[in-house]
């Protein structure tokens, strides 16, 4: 149920972009995410999409207590899979 409710929310942001970055990205892993992982991934999704699309795209530095795994994988799967940013 939560694994559904988190895809969910990741392709529904609110800004197109950032759907398709973070809804790619729950699609092709969400399901291998263990439970501090889906914290982690939680955590990714209340944060503001401009905060979030800059981190993705390294135009500004990614805070300490935001620089995961689960950040990292997801910033590594949009750079792997040439998607526009």
């Amino acid at each position: 149920m939560r694994r559904r409710r988190l895809l969910f929310r990741a392709w529904r942001r609110g800004v197109r972009e950032m759907d398709l970055i973070v809804g790619r990205f729950a699609d092709a892993h969400i399901g291998a995410l263990d439970e501090p992982a889906l914290d982690d991934f939680e955590a990714l999704i209340e944060t503001p999409n401009a905060s979030l699309y800059a981190w993705v795209t390294g135009a500004q530095p990614i805070p300490e207590n935001y620089d995961t795994a689960v950040l990292q994988k997801l910033i590594a799967f949009h750079h792997r899979s040439g998607a526009p940013l």
